[in-house]
């Protein structure tokens, strides 16, 4: 196995391994790291502006209420199993090529969206929306390959919160542009100028190095297939990457025995969070309006205010899990988060203790995914990575789905009586979601990922 250090002047501060630089200096984490943070932004971009438009689309199209919920219904289906595709893409076709796609995906979604037809605008929007899954999916993708190209820098998760905090930027910068461009261009135009800033973060990311470990990957699978195993173990072994059942599609890898409980906890915590953030943050107007009396202007106030925390709660969340570990981090924000909503509800109705009691849900809701991310992606061995990231993100749309049917269904019940029906689904779902994350592996360090119960890395070890 040939390894020497790395030269001067190559820019790299760890070593090579048959040709494959293994660790880079900070200046030349600077550039990926731009460019994912800006991927990412404009994939929230095109991925929020649907929601945000879809009523004046349902004016212009002559649509019933009741249309445009099933199309929004439909679009959350499709985007699970487009996000679902893109982990093994990032698996078999590599981190920066998916960047490159999945970037470039949005900026088509966006073109195919301002080109809706007058006649048949249901079912085309239904099929093209779909495609924003790619944009969906493009924070796994920052989180497989910003991972690998990390390594075990002690600051790593906190660094990685900057980039998704991409996430409120896009979501601001979608509302503003919104309000800007809609009177003069229109919708279609709103939409269509969209694919502009996508496809130049595209063309940006084809001057990114690809990952070491995608990389190491490829050649432990092309070393399996031409029957070579036991060079293909050793060849892995320079790289910490386990080869364990690497002849299997990624998809059935995650869920064997090794880290199918991983995959089952990881899952289901994703979706009863996303349950909680369709109830407070999406619906959060109508929660605030309805079930706390709160006028319409000063619900906005407490939205703006607390979305504004909730950035903050990515920066303390992603210093704090480099510290104490992501799965705790994670685990305690969510249940803090559940209960701070619940005592919004069932507390006073002063717009002084409903805004704080928002406030630090929202916080504790949101803020997590900083080092849920970074999480996911370092708590899956290298070689389902992507797949494993992309699958547990997928449950999103699913989770989204979900929490207004609950909403709806115990509003039925309950004789429309907001607050508790709000507890059952919203506050219920979110303290469990911190509860299922202690079912997770407690990975702290990448490296850990890779030594699975019966694998050839930990029988190596």
């Amino acid at each position: 196995m040939s390894e020497r250090p790395s030269q001067p002047g190559e820019g790299s501060v760890g070593r090579t391994v048959e040709g494959i630089q293994t660790t880079f200096s900070t200046r030349e984490l600077v550039y990926p790291s731009i460019i994912a943070f800006f991927a990412w932004v404009v994939c929230v971009y095109d991925y929020i502006m649907f929601g945000t438009l879809l009523p004046v689309m349902a004016d212009d199209f002559g649509w019933a209420t009741a249309t445009s919920t099933l199309i929004a219904t439909i679009v959350a289906i499709g985007t699970f199993f487009v996000a679902i595709f893109v982990g093994p893409m990032i698996d078999y076709v590599g981190r920066k090529r998916s960047l490159i796609i999945t970037t470039a995906g949005t900026g088509l979604s966006s073109l195919l969206t301002g080109l809706t037809p007058g006649v048949f605008s249901a079912p085309y929007l239904s099929v093209i929306r779909a495609i924003s899954g790619l944009g969906y999916s493009e924070q796994a993708v920052n989180t497989t390959y910003l991972n690998e190209l990390y390594g075990n820098r002690k600051s790593r998760g906190f660094i990685y919160a900057f980039i998704q905090g991409g996430w409120p930027i896009g979501v601001l910068l979608a509302s503003a542009f919104t309000a800007l461009l809609l009177a003069p261009v229109g919708w279609r135009g709103v939409f269509m100028l969209a694919t502009i800033p996508a496809l130049i973060v595209a063309a940006l990311g084809l001057r990114l190095k690809e990952s070491p470990r995608f990389l190491a990957m490829q050649r432990v699978r092309q070393l399996e297939k031409e029957g070579q195993h036991e060079e293909a173990v050793e060849f892995g072994r320079h790289f910490d990457i386990d080869v364990h059942h690497v002849q299997e599609t990624t998809l059935q890898q995650i869920f064997e025995p090794d880290i199918r409980r991983h995959t089952i906890f990881l899952s289901l915590a994703f979706l009863t969070n996303w349950i909680g953030i369709q109830v407070f943050a999406v619906l959060g107007t109508t929660v605030l309006t309805e079930g706390k009396g709160v006028s319409f202007g000063s619900a906005l106030t407490v939205l703006i205010i607390s979305n504004a925390a909730a950035y903050i709660g990515y920066l303390c969340h992603g210093f704090v899990g480099d510290r104490i570990g992501r799965r705790l981090t994670i685990a305690g924000g969510w249940v803090i988060s559940g209960l701070a909503y619940s005592l919004m509800l069932f507390g006073p109705d002063a717009d002084s203790f409903v805004l704080t009691m928002y406030t630090i849900g929202l916080f504790f809701i949101i803020g997590p995914y900083a080092a849920l991310l970074y999480f996911m992606g370092e708590s899956f061995p290298t070689r389902v990575r992507g797949t494993g990231a992309s699958f547990v993100n997928a449950m999103g749309p699913i989770g989204a789905i979900a929490g207004g049917a609950l909403l709806t269904a115990f509003l039925s019940v309950s004789g429309e009586n907001m607050v508790l029906s709000a507890f059952l689904s919203g506050g219920v779902a979110t303290i469990l979601s911190g509860l299922l994350m202690l079912g997770t592996r407690d990975v702290k360090d990448p490296r850990e990922a890779e030594l699975v119960e019966g694998s050839t890395a930990a029988r190596v070890r």
